[in-house]
């Protein structure tokens, strides 16, 4: 194909110049053809690319039908119910909520009610006219030492950083959050000034890097901390332990996304990746943890204080279980995040194979609280794809009292699926640093769209809940949520995840499944001494 190429371009040459002598104007054409020779050219003569060495500048072809590869498949090749990591139908709702469009589903559903996972809510013949219900539900949080206990949404922007999203952004999740009274959680990239501009009620994420509240050193510093917890607008604290999408691995910030700003905001060097630590270095256990949850609260003038985590060995959740039994200090609220959550830059395979998936999740977490007799004073919140009515729904009923939800958030934004969130080219403004394309999202209507996605999606919740007979969609639990086993078996959720006996983890005979767990479980250290199987 180079010997091809060549030739080619010397004829057509050659064919340019005979025209020229009776049409002067072809000889311009001599210039595109050079052009093109000398992309060819340089095609020939580099060693990255096979393609491109043998096949010159039309082996370019490949690059291009890649990059539109994910646009093509969206826009004209796949179904309503194929794309992934969201399908269109979830994407279709979520637009339509935003907008304030027709959300209503013509000629029956599309999904496949046979197939195994199929999940419903069983309806009452007694129904409630959803009219005399509460359709802004709130919920309170804020244990036995809480001073400030906080009423949230069932339904909040999930924590998104500013540097991961683009400064417009978080203007309009906050704009959007103030005009529909939920909280927006501010990710572990600190509170800027653009979480403050209106005045939406905030959940401040600590990671690990504890940016905004960390010394020269990258530690802890408890003054810097004090300074902004104190602010009106912090209604509670997060530590983030984990997230979904990367368990176990630090958050990352690339060095393009890393603006002067950012690095002013989270304390670090501008224009350098920004990989958080995996780990905290304020605690090395869960005793030593539970000590950190009430400085921040002390140091906070008493807001609620909580963790987020994905979970991962089961026992050393139940270690965090046991520390706060021993220690008598308890979080107010943990936050679950499923192990198939979002984010703009992950590892394939710990997006893919890392962590806990967030139905079970949630389900064990409830029933560790239960079994240890701390679900009384502590508030579950499940953060991970909550797109629709019933995906809420579902979580309360698996055990969650109020969910976040980020790409929700993203899509009533604008996004468009366009999985360009690492690269720092969103087309849509969203999660890209690039003025030129922040400059596209306008913060006004966004702010009302996400306002008004938040509003629908709860008023349908409740609208669930009405017709399975409950006043509040607080009063669904497992027993309300079926799903398919097979084509022969169907199951409640009592029935796949059955709740243990308030207590029954604090002291043995433990239940059968939970058994190894606890007894490798400690509230001395994170990791189990002996790793124990159900065998032993």
């Amino acid at each position: 194909m180079r010997s091809a190429f060549i030739v080619s371009h010397l004829l057509m040459a050659i064919a340019l110049l005979l025209l020229a002598q009776s049409w002067g104007w072809v000889i311009w054409l001599l210039v595109p053809l050079a052009l093109t020779f000398a992309i060819g050219l340089q095609d020939m003569l580099q060693t990255e690319h096979s393609i491109r060495r043998n096949f010159p500048l039309i082996g370019r072809g490949r690059w291009m039908m890649e990059s539109l590869r994910p646009f093509a498949r969206q826009y004209l090749i796949e179904s309503d119910l194929d794309g992934t990591p969201i399908n269109r139908m979830f994407r279709s709702i979520v637009y339509q909520r935003a907008k304030g469009d027709l959300d209503t589903l013509p000629y029956g559903t599309k999904i496949n009610t046979y197939e195994s996972g199929y999940e419903w809510i069983s309806h009452s013949i007694a129904a409630r006219n959803i009219h005399e219900l509460d359709c802004s539900p709130r919920v309170k949080i804020g244990g036995k030492d809480c001073l400030k206990p906080y009423s949230a949404s069932i339904l909040n922007v999930s924590a998104m950083s500013f540097g991961a999203l683009s400064n417009n952004a978080i203007r309009a999740l906050n704009k959007g959050a103030k005009m529909g009274s939920f909280y927006h959680n501010t990710g572990e990239g600190g509170i800027s000034d653009y979480h403050l501009e209106h005045g939406g009620d905030l959940v401040w994420q600590i990671g690990t890097g504890y940016f905004g509240c960390r010394d020269s050193e990258g530690k802890f510093c408890p003054d810097t901390f004090a300074e902004k917890a104190g602010q009106d607008v912090v209604k509670m604290i997060e530590i983030k332990l984990s997230q979904g999408a990367k368990p176990g691995h630090g958050g990352i910030l690339p060095a393009s996304k890393n603006t002067d700003e950012i690095a002013r905001i989270r304390h670090v060097q501008a224009h350098t990746d920004v990989i958080s630590p995996s780990a905290h270095s304020a605690f090395s256990t869960p005793i030593e943890m539970m000590h950190f949850i009430r400085l921040l609260r002390e140091k906070s003038g008493g807001k609620p204080v909580g963790f987020k985590l994905c979970i991962g060995r089961q026992s050393e959740f139940i270690g965090l279980c046991k520390a706060m039994v021993e220690t008598g200090i308890q979080a107010d609220f943990i936050t679950v995040d499923g192990g198939e959550g979002g984010t703009g830059a992950a590892p394939l395979e710990y997006s893919n194979s890392v962590g806990m998936p967030l139905r079970d999740a949630i389900a064990f977490v409830e029933d560790c609280l239960i079994g240890f007799n701390l679900r009384d004073d502590i508030r579950i919140i499940a953060s991970g794809k909550v797109f629709s009515a019933f995906h809420l729904v579902r979580n309360l009923a698996l055990g969650a009292d109020l969910c976040n939800s980020a790409r929700g958030m993203m899509l009533a934004l604008g996004c468009v699926h366009s999985l360009e969130c690492n690269s720092n080219r969103c087309p849509t403004g969203i999660t890209t640093q690039n003025p030129k394309l922040i400059k596209g999202l306008d913060v006004q209507d966004k702010g009302h769209r996400v306002a008004r996605f938040h509003k629908e999606t709860v008023h349908a919740a409740v609208d669930i809940a009405s017709s399975a007979g409950l006043a509040s969609p607080s009063m669904v639990n497992r027993s309300h949520v079926q799903r398919r086993i097979d084509q022969q078996r169907v199951a409640r959720l009592d029935e796949l995840f059955p709740y243990p006996t308030a207590g029954a983890f604090l002291q043995a005979p433990y239940p059968a499944s939970y058994r190894p767990y606890i007894q490798e479980a400690s509230s001395e250290h994170f990791m189990p001494d002996n790793y124990l199987c159900h065998r032993c």
